[in-house]
């Protein structure tokens, strides 16, 4: 038998993070469990497949997963499972912070950064136009 993608371990530190199911006011389709959505984000991120090309086994469709994924993004899911994940890594003393980078996509430099000076102009005037030069205009008016 295969190991679960998401393991109960893992399942343990996801679940509390996911916002509650919206309200389906007039019915409709009975929602997919999160914990076969997660599945299938977990499977498309680690085999590079393309989402409709999610397997049926996993019982979710690709767009359902896309969409979870997206959903759960723009909640923050992704944020808080990461400082979750680090905050326990960092108790079981497992991180490696030699290992570390750190750029400025991720840290923004206040009040540090200099402003860039201005571009020189490096010719007093613009270039004649090609088109007019092409079509002869520009010999004639020199």
């Amino acid at each position: 038998m295969a190991k679960p993608l998401v393991s109960d371990a893992l399942w343990a530190a996801i679940e509390p993070l996911l916002p509650p199911e919206p309200a389906k006011p007039k019915g409709g389709r009975p929602r997919v469990d999160d914990r076969a959505a997660l599945a299938g984000i977990i499977f498309v991120l680690r085999s590079g497949i393309p989402w409709e090309m999610l397997p049926s086994e996993i019982g979710c469709s690709g767009m359902t997963c896309w969409r979870r994924l997206r959903d759960w993004h723009v909640a923050g899911v992704w944020a808080r499972l990461h400082r979750t994940l680090l905050e326990r890594l960092a108790d079981a003393d497992q991180l490696d912070w030699s290992r570390a980078a750190l750029d400025s996509s991720a840290i923004a430099a206040k009040k540090g950064a200099q402003q860039p000076a201005r571009t020189r102009r490096i010719a007093a005037n613009r270039a004649r136009s090609a088109i007019l030069w092409s079509t002869g205009q520009a010999r004639r008016s020199a």
